[in-house]
């Protein structure tokens, strides 16, 4: 999903494609960018999502890593659905949940869900 304003990180996980080349691509392609608020150092950049970045990243997306049906999670495979998922959310979701699995493991986390009981 494309917002209006990506990570490069962002763009990465999303075409499948790392960092760097995505900073390449807002170079060479000369996107627009704006700081990252609430980082220091003037390095961490936006990437205002255009039409004309829009269509560069379909054209680029890698079929084999990312096919047509990723959007449709119910179709995909669980491993895919967790990735979109953790996509979806934001840094401080992410750093939350990845706290919660390290502290509770995953038979907390079944628990908490309701999907497991103590006895299992």
């Amino acid at each position: 999903m494309l917002k209006e304003r990506m990570t490069p990180e962002e763009l990465a996980h999303l075409t499948g494609y790392s960092r760097q080349t995505i900073n390449k691509w807002v170079r060479k392609e000369g996107w627009q960018t704006s700081p990252r608020p609430g980082v220091q150092g003037g390095k961490a950049r936006l990437v205002h999502v255009s039409d004309e970045v829009r269509e560069f990243i379909r054209s680029a997306q890698r079929a084999a890593d990312f096919p047509a049906r990723a959007h449709y999670p119910a179709e995909d495979n669980f491993d895919s659905l967790l990735l979109s998922l953790a996509n979806e959310m934001s840094d401080h979701e992410q750093k939350e949940l990845t706290s919660l699995l390290l502290r509770e493991g995953i038979t907390g986390l079944l628990l908490r869900l309701g999907i497991r009981t103590q006895g299992q």
